[in-house]
This record gives C-alpha cells, structure tokens and sequence, in this order.
C-alpha cells in the first residue's frame, strides 16, 4: 500500500513539473535546482553567485526550508527577487514539490527573470526525487561532510548536472580527500562536472560561474 501511495505522489509530482516546465520555457526562464546536505554552504555559495551575475543576468530565487526565513533574508541583501517556501505549513516536508514552485515563480515575477534558482530544503534524499520543471539540478557537498555521501547517497549525485565541492579553504585543517570525494562522485556518474570552490573566499568560483552563465545564454540569449 505504501509503495503505491508513493507511486501516485511521484506520478502527480510529476505532472506538476511538466505544467512548471512549459510554463518556464514560455517566459523564457532558465530554472536551475540547487540541493545539498544542511550546512555545506549552499546559501553563501548562492549570495556570491549572485553578486557576480547580476545586474547582467536577471535573478530571483525561491528559498525552501521547513521553518524560518533565514536564508531568503540572507539572500534578500544581494539585490535579487525573493520568496520563501516554509513546508511546515503542509506537513514539514524535506522537499520542495512542483506543486510548490509554479505560485512562487509567478510571486516572484518570473517573465522577466532570465534565471530562476530553487534553493531546496538541506537533504541528500527526498529533493533528489522530486522534479520540479528545472533545465538543471546541482548539488553542493562541502569539505566537512566526509568523502563516502556521494556513495552513501548516490541518487542525488546521479540525478545531478554539475557538482560544487565547497569550503576548499578548510581543507588544510581537515582530515579530507578532496580528490577522493570527487572520485566517489565520478563512480556514481561519470561524467558530472565538479567545481571545486570556497564560498568564503570565491576560491575557484569563475568556472563555476561560466558554466552557469553558459547555460543561461543557451536558453535566454543573455548573460555572456
């Protein structure tokens, strides 16, 4: 019975994403989802992105998270368009379905966003499985979170389009092999891009930021 129930969710999810996705291409909107453990640094990662992309690129950003607004008022500062998604409010899920995101992007304003990014809820599980109409998905691990997550969760390294190792600044006081972690990501999916970066100092963040910016052109026609 559970199975099924599962089943039924995922198919309806994936209904809602196909709605989302037509509606993002009709408006033009490079929609990218971005998912990672709590803590990997997800959210400075994505406040000094956006401080390099815009005004060039025109941004906004729907920030998921169980409980408060931390984060989208973190982010608020960089200039970009904001809204919150608190999924408290319908039973604490740790992940953000489509039926959530289609209301936030128009909130936001999506016809004259060239990119749309999804901070979702901090879990390497749940979010892997849920598509939300994005073009791309990347997940950031962080150098504090051990070499094995991307073979403990191999899912959310398989579903993913780009890679960021993050906080590369800590690595000469951590017990952390970098090229390690990294191997363990190309097992799960052979040929994932990985950036490795340090959101604190922006260590390595213009490849990170090319590839982005490349696929925003590609779809939009702007941001080269």
């Amino acid at each position: 019975m559970e199975i099924n129930i599962q089943k039924k969710v995922l198919e309806a999810n994936e209904t809602q994403a196909d709605i989302n996705r037509q509606f993002f291409k009709k408006h033009n909107t490079f929609v990218l989802n971005m998912m990672s453990s709590p803590g990997s640094g997800k959210t400075e990662t994505l406040c000094r992105t956006l401080g390099k992309l815009m005004p060039g690129i025109r941004v906004g950003v729907i920030v998921g998270d169980i409980c408060t607004t931390n984060d989208a008022d973190r982010l608020e500062v960089t200039g970009a368009r904001v809204t919150q998604i608190n999924t408290d409010k319908f039973g604490g899920d740790c992940h953000l379905a489509a039926n959530l995101i289609l209301d936030s992007a128009q909130r936001l304003g999506c016809g004259d966003l060239d990119l749309l990014i999804v901070e979702n809820i901090g879990n390497l599980v749940c979010p892997a499985e849920f598509d939300i109409g994005e073009d791309a998905r990347v997940v950031v691990l962080s150098v504090t979170e051990g070499e094995d997550k991307p073979l403990k969760y191999p899912l959310m390294f398989r579903v993913a389009d780009v890679a960021i190792l993050n906080k590369i600044d800590l690595l000469p006081y951590l017990d952390f092999d970098a090229g390690l972690a990294v191997d363990n990501m190309k097992k799960v999916h052979p040929r994932l891009p990985v950036f490795e970066i340090s959101a604190k100092t922006e260590e390595g963040f213009e490849p990170w930021l090319e590839w982005l910016k490349i696929n925003v052109f590609e779809k939009t026609g702007t941001g080269l």
